[in-house]
Protein backbone atom coordinates (compact mmCIF):
# COMPACT_ATOMS: atom_id res chain seq x y z
CA UNK A 1 0.00 0.00 0.00
CA UNK A 2 1.38 3.39 -1.02
CA UNK A 3 0.60 6.95 0.03
CA UNK A 4 0.13 9.58 -2.67
CA UNK A 5 2.08 12.18 -0.68
CA UNK A 6 5.07 9.84 -0.35
CA UNK A 7 5.09 9.27 -4.12
CA UNK A 8 4.98 13.05 -4.66
CA UNK A 9 7.81 13.58 -2.15
CA UNK A 10 9.94 10.91 -3.80
CA UNK A 11 9.57 12.48 -7.26
CA UNK A 12 10.02 16.00 -5.83
CA UNK A 13 13.39 14.84 -4.47
CA UNK A 14 14.45 13.55 -7.88
CA UNK A 15 14.14 9.83 -7.17
CA UNK A 16 12.87 7.33 -9.73
CA UNK A 17 9.41 5.89 -9.10
CA UNK A 18 8.67 2.19 -9.39
CA UNK A 19 6.10 0.82 -11.82
CA UNK A 20 3.89 -0.14 -8.85
CA UNK A 21 4.03 3.41 -7.42
CA UNK A 22 3.10 4.92 -10.78
CA UNK A 23 0.25 2.45 -11.27
CA UNK A 24 -1.05 3.27 -7.78
CA UNK A 25 -1.03 7.02 -8.46
CA UNK A 26 -2.69 6.70 -11.90
CA UNK A 27 -5.35 4.46 -10.37
CA UNK A 28 -5.96 7.23 -7.86
CA UNK A 29 -6.37 9.77 -10.66
CA UNK A 30 -8.90 7.51 -12.38
CA UNK A 31 -10.96 6.72 -9.29
CA UNK A 32 -10.70 10.11 -7.57
CA UNK A 33 -8.79 8.74 -4.59
CA UNK A 34 -6.05 11.33 -5.07
CA UNK A 35 -7.02 14.98 -4.90
CA UNK A 36 -6.58 17.67 -7.54
CA UNK A 37 -3.96 19.26 -5.31
CA UNK A 38 -1.98 16.02 -5.19
CA UNK A 39 -2.23 15.59 -8.97
CA UNK A 40 -1.05 19.17 -9.46
CA UNK A 41 1.87 18.60 -7.10
CA UNK A 42 2.82 15.40 -8.88
CA UNK A 43 2.71 17.17 -12.26
CA UNK A 44 4.94 19.98 -10.97
CA UNK A 45 7.39 17.48 -9.44
CA UNK A 46 7.66 15.67 -12.78
CA UNK A 47 7.97 19.00 -14.61
CA UNK A 48 11.06 19.95 -12.58
CA UNK A 49 12.59 16.50 -11.95
CA UNK A 50 11.54 14.73 -15.19
CA UNK A 51 11.11 10.97 -15.61
CA UNK A 52 13.49 8.37 -16.99
CA UNK A 53 12.34 6.11 -19.85
CA UNK A 54 11.24 3.29 -17.57
CA UNK A 55 9.05 5.72 -15.63
CA UNK A 56 7.62 7.16 -18.86
CA UNK A 57 6.77 3.67 -20.13
CA UNK A 58 5.12 2.81 -16.79
CA UNK A 59 3.11 6.07 -16.76
CA UNK A 60 2.00 5.65 -20.38
CA UNK A 61 0.99 2.01 -19.86
CA UNK A 62 -0.89 2.76 -16.63
CA UNK A 63 -2.80 5.62 -18.26
CA UNK A 64 -3.55 3.47 -21.33
CA UNK A 65 -4.95 0.76 -19.06
CA UNK A 66 -7.06 3.20 -16.98
CA UNK A 67 -9.98 2.58 -19.35
CA UNK A 68 -10.97 0.39 -22.28
CA UNK A 69 -8.17 -0.86 -24.54
CA UNK A 70 -9.61 -1.70 -27.95
CA UNK A 71 -9.13 -5.19 -29.33
CA UNK A 72 -9.70 -5.84 -33.02
CA UNK A 73 -9.30 -9.64 -33.05
CA UNK A 74 -13.04 -10.26 -33.19
CA UNK A 75 -13.34 -8.24 -36.41
CA UNK A 76 -11.06 -10.74 -38.16
CA UNK A 77 -9.53 -8.04 -40.34
CA UNK A 78 -6.97 -9.12 -42.92
CA UNK A 79 -4.48 -6.29 -42.39
CA UNK A 80 -2.52 -4.48 -39.68
CA UNK A 81 -4.02 -1.91 -37.29
CA UNK A 82 -1.97 1.21 -38.01
CA UNK A 83 -2.19 4.92 -37.23
CA UNK A 84 -0.40 8.25 -37.26
CA UNK A 85 -0.33 11.13 -34.82
CA UNK A 86 0.73 14.74 -35.34
CA UNK A 87 1.72 17.30 -32.73
CA UNK A 88 -0.38 19.75 -34.76
CA UNK A 89 0.06 22.73 -37.02
CA UNK A 90 -1.74 25.30 -39.14
CA UNK A 91 -3.18 23.75 -42.30
CA UNK A 92 -2.29 20.24 -41.10
CA UNK A 93 -4.98 18.31 -42.94
CA UNK A 94 -2.82 15.20 -43.45
CA UNK A 95 -4.97 12.78 -41.43
CA UNK A 96 -7.89 13.14 -43.82
CA UNK A 97 -5.88 11.87 -46.78
CA UNK A 98 -3.42 9.59 -44.98
CA UNK A 99 -6.03 7.42 -43.25
CA UNK A 100 -7.88 6.78 -46.49
CA UNK A 101 -4.66 6.11 -48.43
CA UNK A 102 -3.43 3.59 -45.85
CA UNK A 103 -6.86 1.90 -45.80
CA UNK A 104 -6.88 1.61 -49.60
CA UNK A 105 -3.51 -0.16 -49.37
CA UNK A 106 -4.86 -2.79 -46.99
CA UNK A 107 -4.36 -1.26 -43.55
CA UNK A 108 -7.00 -0.56 -40.90
CA UNK A 109 -6.85 2.88 -39.32
CA UNK A 110 -8.90 3.49 -36.14
CA UNK A 111 -7.76 7.08 -35.67
CA UNK A 112 -8.71 8.72 -32.38
CA UNK A 113 -8.08 12.43 -32.87
CA UNK A 114 -8.37 15.62 -30.89
CA UNK A 115 -9.48 19.20 -31.20
CA UNK A 116 -7.32 22.26 -31.70
CA UNK A 117 -4.63 23.35 -29.29
CA UNK A 118 -3.70 27.02 -29.22
CA UNK A 119 -3.46 28.44 -32.73
CA UNK A 120 -3.95 25.11 -34.52
CA UNK A 121 -7.19 23.55 -35.71
CA UNK A 122 -7.72 19.95 -34.68
CA UNK A 123 -8.74 17.08 -36.96
CA UNK A 124 -12.13 16.78 -35.25
CA UNK A 125 -12.78 20.49 -35.84
CA UNK A 126 -12.29 19.88 -39.55
CA UNK A 127 -14.79 17.01 -39.58
CA UNK A 128 -17.34 19.22 -37.84
CA UNK A 129 -17.46 21.11 -41.14
CA UNK A 130 -19.03 18.03 -42.78
CA UNK A 131 -22.81 18.06 -42.09
CA UNK A 132 -23.94 15.00 -40.14
CA UNK A 133 -20.48 13.52 -39.51
CA UNK A 134 -20.39 11.83 -36.07
CA UNK A 135 -17.13 12.45 -34.24
CA UNK A 136 -18.46 10.59 -31.17
CA UNK A 137 -20.14 7.44 -32.52
CA UNK A 138 -20.95 4.34 -30.51
CA UNK A 139 -18.13 1.81 -30.23
CA UNK A 140 -20.20 -0.56 -32.38
CA UNK A 141 -20.46 1.97 -35.21
CA UNK A 142 -16.78 2.86 -34.89
CA UNK A 143 -15.75 -0.78 -35.29
CA UNK A 144 -18.21 -1.30 -38.16
CA UNK A 145 -16.84 1.65 -40.14
CA UNK A 146 -13.22 0.61 -39.49
CA UNK A 147 -13.97 -2.84 -40.91
CA UNK A 148 -16.02 -1.67 -43.90
CA UNK A 149 -14.13 1.47 -44.93
CA UNK A 150 -10.73 0.58 -43.49
CA UNK A 151 -10.60 3.90 -41.66
CA UNK A 152 -12.64 5.83 -39.10
CA UNK A 153 -11.55 9.12 -37.57
CA UNK A 154 -13.34 9.98 -34.33
CA UNK A 155 -12.85 11.69 -30.96
CA UNK A 156 -11.85 10.18 -27.64
CA UNK A 157 -14.75 8.26 -26.14
CA UNK A 158 -15.63 8.42 -22.46
CA UNK A 159 -14.25 4.98 -21.62
CA UNK A 160 -10.84 5.53 -23.25
CA UNK A 161 -7.98 6.75 -21.03
CA UNK A 162 -10.05 8.50 -18.32
CA UNK A 163 -6.87 9.15 -16.31
CA UNK A 164 -5.50 11.37 -19.06
CA UNK A 165 -8.68 13.45 -19.24
CA UNK A 166 -8.48 14.36 -15.55
CA UNK A 167 -4.70 14.74 -15.46
CA UNK A 168 -4.53 16.90 -18.58
CA UNK A 169 -7.15 19.39 -17.38
CA UNK A 170 -5.18 19.88 -14.14
CA UNK A 171 -1.86 20.20 -16.02
CA UNK A 172 -3.45 22.84 -18.24
CA UNK A 173 -4.49 24.85 -15.17
CA UNK A 174 -1.15 24.49 -13.37
CA UNK A 175 1.33 25.29 -16.19
CA UNK A 176 2.81 21.80 -16.40
CA UNK A 177 1.72 20.95 -19.96
CA UNK A 178 5.22 21.42 -21.42
CA UNK A 179 6.86 18.46 -19.65
CA UNK A 180 8.27 16.07 -22.29
CA UNK A 181 7.56 13.05 -20.09
CA UNK A 182 3.95 14.06 -19.46
CA UNK A 183 3.36 15.02 -23.12
CA UNK A 184 4.68 11.60 -24.15
CA UNK A 185 2.35 9.77 -21.78
CA UNK A 186 -0.67 11.89 -22.74
CA UNK A 187 -0.21 11.38 -26.49
CA UNK A 188 0.69 7.72 -26.39
CA UNK A 189 -1.81 6.53 -23.79
CA UNK A 190 -4.65 7.56 -26.12
CA UNK A 191 -3.01 6.10 -29.22
CA UNK A 192 -2.01 2.80 -27.62
CA UNK A 193 -5.51 2.38 -26.17
CA UNK A 194 -6.67 2.04 -29.79
CA UNK A 195 -4.99 -1.38 -29.96
CA UNK A 196 -2.44 -0.46 -32.63
CA UNK A 197 0.13 -2.70 -34.26
CA UNK A 198 2.16 0.27 -35.48
CA UNK A 199 2.26 4.07 -35.21
CA UNK A 200 3.94 6.82 -37.25
CA UNK A 201 4.55 10.08 -35.37
CA UNK A 202 4.65 13.48 -37.06
CA UNK A 203 6.53 15.86 -34.76
CA UNK A 204 6.36 19.43 -36.06
CA UNK A 205 9.37 21.74 -36.06
CA UNK A 206 9.46 25.51 -36.54
CA UNK A 207 7.72 28.75 -35.71
CA UNK A 208 4.22 27.27 -35.97
CA UNK A 209 5.00 24.13 -33.99
CA UNK A 210 3.87 23.23 -30.47
CA UNK A 211 7.45 22.67 -29.28
CA UNK A 212 9.48 25.92 -29.16
CA UNK A 213 12.80 24.72 -30.66
CA UNK A 214 14.18 22.05 -33.00
CA UNK A 215 15.99 20.48 -30.05
CA UNK A 216 12.75 20.21 -28.05
CA UNK A 217 10.92 18.67 -31.02
CA UNK A 218 13.72 16.14 -31.49
CA UNK A 219 13.67 15.30 -27.77
CA UNK A 220 9.91 14.72 -27.91
CA UNK A 221 10.26 12.51 -31.00
CA UNK A 222 12.95 10.39 -29.32
CA UNK A 223 10.87 10.09 -26.14
CA UNK A 224 7.72 9.02 -28.00
CA UNK A 225 9.47 6.40 -30.12
CA UNK A 226 11.37 4.95 -27.15
CA UNK A 227 8.28 4.77 -24.93
CA UNK A 228 5.91 3.43 -27.61
CA UNK A 229 8.32 0.70 -28.66
CA UNK A 230 8.97 -0.04 -24.97
CA UNK A 231 5.22 -0.42 -24.46
CA UNK A 232 5.00 -2.90 -27.34
CA UNK A 233 3.88 -0.82 -30.34
CA UNK A 234 6.21 -0.46 -33.33
CA UNK A 235 6.72 3.29 -33.76
CA UNK A 236 8.85 5.69 -35.78
CA UNK A 237 8.82 9.50 -35.95
CA UNK A 238 9.44 12.09 -38.63
CA UNK A 239 10.36 15.72 -37.89
CA UNK A 240 8.46 17.91 -40.37
CA UNK A 241 8.62 21.61 -41.16
CA UNK A 242 5.99 23.89 -39.59
CA UNK A 243 7.55 27.26 -40.43
CA UNK A 244 4.69 27.93 -42.83
CA UNK A 245 1.12 26.77 -43.36
CA UNK A 246 1.18 23.16 -44.54
CA UNK A 247 -1.83 23.17 -46.83
CA UNK A 248 -2.71 25.87 -49.36
CA UNK A 249 -5.34 27.26 -46.98
CA UNK A 250 -6.17 27.48 -43.29
CA UNK A 251 -9.67 26.96 -41.94
CA UNK A 252 -11.65 23.85 -41.16
CA UNK A 253 -14.09 23.75 -44.08
CA UNK A 254 -11.61 24.86 -46.75
CA UNK A 255 -9.06 22.33 -45.48
CA UNK A 256 -11.63 19.55 -45.91
CA UNK A 257 -12.20 20.78 -49.46
CA UNK A 258 -8.45 20.68 -50.12
CA UNK A 259 -8.25 17.12 -48.73
CA UNK A 260 -10.97 16.02 -51.16
CA UNK A 261 -9.18 17.78 -54.02
CA UNK A 262 -6.00 15.95 -53.01
CA UNK A 263 -7.65 12.53 -52.95
CA UNK A 264 -9.48 13.05 -56.24
CA UNK A 265 -6.41 14.41 -58.01
CA UNK A 266 -7.78 17.89 -58.67
CA UNK A 267 -4.91 19.55 -56.80
CA UNK A 268 -2.05 18.31 -54.64
CA UNK A 269 0.01 20.91 -52.84
CA UNK A 270 3.66 19.76 -53.19
CA UNK A 271 4.57 20.28 -49.49
CA UNK A 272 1.38 18.57 -48.32
CA UNK A 273 2.03 15.69 -50.73
CA UNK A 274 5.63 15.26 -49.52
CA UNK A 275 4.74 15.07 -45.81
CA UNK A 276 1.65 12.90 -46.37
CA UNK A 277 3.58 10.40 -48.49
CA UNK A 278 6.48 10.29 -46.04
CA UNK A 279 4.25 9.51 -43.05
CA UNK A 280 2.00 7.10 -44.92
CA UNK A 281 5.02 5.20 -46.25
CA UNK A 282 6.24 4.80 -42.65
CA UNK A 283 2.86 3.32 -41.71
CA UNK A 284 2.88 0.79 -44.56
CA UNK A 285 6.43 -0.38 -43.85
CA UNK A 286 5.83 -0.63 -40.08
CA UNK A 287 2.62 -2.57 -40.72
CA UNK A 288 4.27 -4.99 -43.13
CA UNK A 289 2.12 -3.89 -46.07
CA UNK A 290 5.18 -2.66 -47.98
CA UNK A 291 8.72 -4.07 -48.09
CA UNK A 292 10.43 -0.67 -48.08
CA UNK A 293 9.77 3.03 -48.65
CA UNK A 294 9.93 2.79 -52.45
CA UNK A 295 7.40 -0.08 -52.47
CA UNK A 296 5.16 1.90 -50.10
CA UNK A 297 5.24 5.03 -52.25
CA UNK A 298 4.39 3.00 -55.33
CA UNK A 299 1.36 1.47 -53.59
CA UNK A 300 0.23 4.87 -52.31
CA UNK A 301 0.48 6.56 -55.70
CA UNK A 302 -1.49 3.68 -57.21
CA UNK A 303 -4.46 4.07 -54.81
CA UNK A 304 -4.43 7.83 -55.34
CA UNK A 305 -4.45 7.46 -59.10
CA UNK A 306 -7.07 4.70 -59.34
CA UNK A 307 -9.49 6.43 -56.96
CA UNK A 308 -9.45 3.79 -54.20
CA UNK A 309 -8.17 6.26 -51.60
CA UNK A 310 -10.97 8.71 -52.42
CA UNK A 311 -13.44 5.82 -52.24
CA UNK A 312 -12.23 4.86 -48.75
CA UNK A 313 -12.69 8.47 -47.58
CA UNK A 314 -16.25 8.56 -49.01
CA UNK A 315 -17.11 5.26 -47.28
CA UNK A 316 -15.84 6.59 -43.95
CA UNK A 317 -17.76 9.87 -44.21
CA UNK A 318 -20.95 8.11 -45.30
CA UNK A 319 -20.60 5.41 -42.62
CA UNK A 320 -20.28 8.04 -39.89
CA UNK A 321 -23.33 9.97 -41.08
CA UNK A 322 -21.70 12.67 -43.20
CA UNK A 323 -23.96 14.35 -45.78
CA UNK A 324 -26.81 11.94 -44.84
Amino acid sequence: MFLAQEIIRKKRNGEALSTAEIQFFVNGITHNTVSEGQIAAFGMAVYFQDMNMDERIALTSAMRDSGTVLNWDTLRVDGPIIDKHSTGGVGDVISLMLGSMAAACGGYVPMISGRGLGHTGGTLDKFDAIPGYQTEPSSELFRKVVKEAGVAIIGQTGDLVPADKRFYSIRDNTATVESIGLITASILSKKLAAGLDALAMDVKVGSGAFMPTYEASEELARSITAVANGAGTKTTALLTDMNQVLASCAGNAVEVREAIQFLTGQYRNPRLYAVTMGLCAEMLVLGGIAQNEADARNKLNTVLDNGKAAEAFAKMVSGLGGFN
